[in-house]
């Protein structure tokens, strides 16, 4: 179900601070299934280079799923003796439900994921996070189908990947090119808010991310990587691509519904540049010259039809009055609505009546037009009075959004009344936040009150680093956070779902 109003604004955008070494800034999280072999040296290499390169303090998070070999016991010696890698153990298969779960339990601002193969080549790490530190954007991917990408792979998983990649845009219309690399970072606050409405939790668990991020207009940056396949990779690919077409689907279908609650998410920082007051530059100007060509648009043939069907028992003078008559109330109602963003009947009569002055002028004008017409023709053809009357409208919509914006429809701000398209920051009541179980869950929230203007850009908050030392792996059951909340003030969210359950999940 779809909620009308979002709970609140996620902090703005702020350029992580550089002097707080002792504080986790990145979490890179590692899933594994049955990793043995390949862990020890992937966790070593790793570590050495985010030690020379990286200029932050760092945490790797081995989160196990549900091993049945040894690598359980290869991730507490790698914890035991390398004091930034702690390791998680999961009961239950699925990489989204591993990534799901560490992240909601990570205290670190920027969170990022690689496959254990290192199949990417790690020069690509810091250009990865860098514009989620520098509060640039707001989730990133590494593309292995970009122009400048370097990439060694058989010529099967090339066709899959870009066809799969081909099929989203299609169906979803996705903008991004790399679903599914397995290099992606996202910034803390903003999975806080995201990874509830994500259902996947095997491998289509990246794309419904990265679409639903996109619908909601966060920003979502590209780094094109070095990417050599890993020959013994135990996915097993017609059955993965078999569920990932199902979870096209499936969002697809949500999306075509709007049970996707987008608009929780929808511009969500306080720091957009399109919500700035700025001198001289009027607010949604854009947006409803949009909306007035589009309702325009449509008035004109609606006043074209009617003046040909009036035309046809009447002159032309006639016709033309009674259909502009028409078309204008027409007009002022739709414009009311969608452009200027005037809800219910409050003012609706006075509106009106405005509406029907601005139609006198564009009377004055057209009919001006067909007198002009007339008088240098005797008897005009009915396509020349067509052309005459759709430049004289051209010229009557101009001054008619002049009008609109100005007198009928003016500010609220400036004219001491709500204004309904103005932004403002809720004031969040987190108590009320509910979820149900089953599907894509409905959110409610108690009404809130406009706080004033948007925040100016605030630094994240500083983090408390991760307790060093020690060789127990600490264990949570599937979907369930440290303490079973969100630490953040902005909104208290469910982070997970305990009881998902993915024994089909291949690995």
């Amino acid at each position: 179900m779809r909620t009308d109003s979002s709970p609140g604004t996620l902090p703005a955008r702020e350029h992580l601070p550089a002097g707080n070494a002792g504080t986790p800034v990145l979490d890179v999280v590692i899933p594994v299934y049955n990793e043995e072999k390949d862990l020890g040296p992937c966790v070593l290499r790793l570590h050495d280079h985010l030690k020379r390169t990286f200029p932050y303090a760092f945490h790797i998070t081995i989160a196990d799923n549900a091993s049945t070999d040894t690598t359980p016991q290869v991730a507490q010696r790698l914890e035991a003796e390398i004091a930034e890698v702690k390791s998680f153990r999961l009961e239950q298969k699925g990489r989204g439900r591993a990534l799901r779960t560490v992240w909601s339990a990570s205290d670190a601002p920027i969170l990022a994921y690689m496959d254990v193969d290192l199949s990417t080549d790690l020069n690509a790490l810091l250009p990865l996070v860098a514009p989620l530190i520098s509060g640039h954007s707001d989730l990133a991917i590494g593309s292995r189908l970009a122009r400048s990408s370097r990439v060694v792979r058989g010529a099967k998983r090339e066709f899959i990947s870009r066809t799969y990649n081909l099929i989203l845009r299609g169906s979803l219309q996705a903008r991004f090119s790399d679903a599914q690399c397995g290099f992606k970072a996202i910034r803390r606050d903003v999975a806080q808010v995201l990874l509830p409405m994500v259902e996947d939790t095997g491998w289509f668990f990246d794309t419904e991310m990265l679409v639903i991020a996109e619908r909601a207009g966060l920003r979502i940056h590209e780094v094109p990587v070095d990417w050599v396949d890993d020959p013994n990779s135990t996915v097993h690919i017609v059955k993965t691509a078999t569920d990932d077409l199902k979870g096209v689907w499936r969002v697809g279908k949500a999306l075509a519904t709007g049970s996707l609650p987008l608009d929780r998410i929808a511009r969500p920082f306080g720091d957009d540049p399109r919500d700035r007051d700025i001198q001289d530059v009027p607010k949604g100007l854009a947006q409803q010259l949009v909306g007035f060509c589009v309702v325009g648009g449509l008035s004109t043939l609606f006043y074209l039809v009617l003046y040909s069907a009036f035309r046809s028992f009447s002159g032309s003078q006639i016709a033309n009055a009674l259909a502009l008559l028409v078309s204008a109330v027409a007009n002022t109602a739709a414009n009311r609505r969608l452009t200027f963003g005037v809800r219910g009947r409050g003012g609706a009569v006075r509106h009106q009546a405005q509406g029907l002055v601005v139609f006198g002028i564009g009377l004055a004008l057209t009919s001006g037009s067909l007198a002009a017409l007339n008088a240098a023709s005797s008897d005009p053809s009915h396509s020349t009075e067509l052309a005459v009357l759709i430049a004289a409208n051209l010229a009557a919509t101009v001054l008619r959004f002049l009008l609109f914006r100005a007198w009928v429809f003016p500010d609220r701000d400036t004219a001491g009344r709500p204004e309904s398209s103005s932004t403002v920051v809720a004031a969040h009541n987190p108590s009320s936040q509910t979820c149900t179980t089953g599907g894509y869950r409905a959110y409610q929230q108690q009404p809130y009150q406009p706080q004033g203007p948007l925040p100016q850009r605030m630094p994240l908050p500083q983090q408390q680093p991760y307790a060093q030392g020690g060789t127990t792996t600490t264990q949570f059951r599937a979907g369930e956070a440290a303490d079973g909340t969100w630490r953040d003030s902005t909104m208290q969210l469910q982070p997970v779902r305990p009881h998902d359950t993915d024994p089909g999940d291949p690995r």
